[in-house]
């Protein structure tokens, strides 16, 4: 059975968080370390995938200001999405070849655990072949953005648990014009948080993906392999 560590970060900015995530796909593509989940939230962003477009942002710098919200281009598949307090953000970091899975697959199975995840809340979510991600009737819930180079996955997904959904309103989300936003606390009225589902996302990974799951830290990382970009984190 292959091993996986989870991560919980906390909040990283989106920079810096990307930064770490190409220093770790280094380590699990020569060996040095096992495949990786890392679970964290970031402040407010909006970031462009491979196919995203600016003007898909409705936003001027100052409005950008006010919001406290910065724009990030990423080399993730998709398009405009938006990161932020309350959304909890998966970033796998996995061998697909060990999984013996193909990158549709792999999609499938991401989707497949937030929507196990949110049935443990009480919310009936379900996945659309034609529009990624979890919905809860035409609303999202959950997004899905990931790459893979050389065999090892990078980006992930992301669920909204409880963040500020009037971010949505300034784009056109996943290319999907008039898109909808929902949150598990707008769906059960009641006001989680991502240690609330962080220990779900944690079994469903390692059920659906069949692996041996293990939470770690950078710092027991560290014991491992010096991670010269875990100093750029912590700065």
């Amino acid at each position: 059975m292959n091993q996986c560590l989870a991560l919980s970060l906390n909040k990283l900015t989106y920079e810096k968080a990307y930064d770490l995530q190409l220093y770790l796909h280094q380590q699990v593509l020569e060996g040095v370390l096992p495949n990786l989940l890392l679970l964290l939230e970031h402040p407010h962003v909006y970031t462009l995938g491979r196919r995203g477009k600016q003007t898909d942002i409705f936003i001027d710098e100052n409005s950008q200001r006010e919001l406290c919200v910065e724009i990030q281009q990423t080399d993730r598949g998709g398009e405009v999405t938006y990161h932020g307090p309350g959304q909890l953000v998966g970033y796998p970091i996995v061998n697909l070849k060990s999984l013996g899975v193909g990158p549709l697959t792999y999609v499938q199975r991401l989707e497949m655990i937030l929507i196990n995840t949110l049935r443990e809340f009480a919310i009936d979510a379900r996945c659309d072949n034609n529009l990624r991600g979890a919905w809860v009737g035409d609303a999202k819930i959950g997004a899905i953005g990931v790459k893979v180079s050389r065999g090892i996955t990078l980006h992930g997904f992301s669920l909204n648990i409880n963040p500020d959904l009037s971010y949505f309103d300034h784009i056109v989300a996943c290319g999907i014009q008039d898109c909808t936003a929902t949150s598990m606390t707008s769906e059960t009225l009641r006001n989680w948080n991502s240690y609330d589902v962080e220990p779900l996302i944690y079994r469903f990974f390692g059920e659906i993906f069949d692996m041996h799951m293990e939470w770690s830290s950078l710092e027991k990382l560290d014991q491992t392999k010096e991670l010269e970009s875990v100093k750029i984190v912590r700065a």
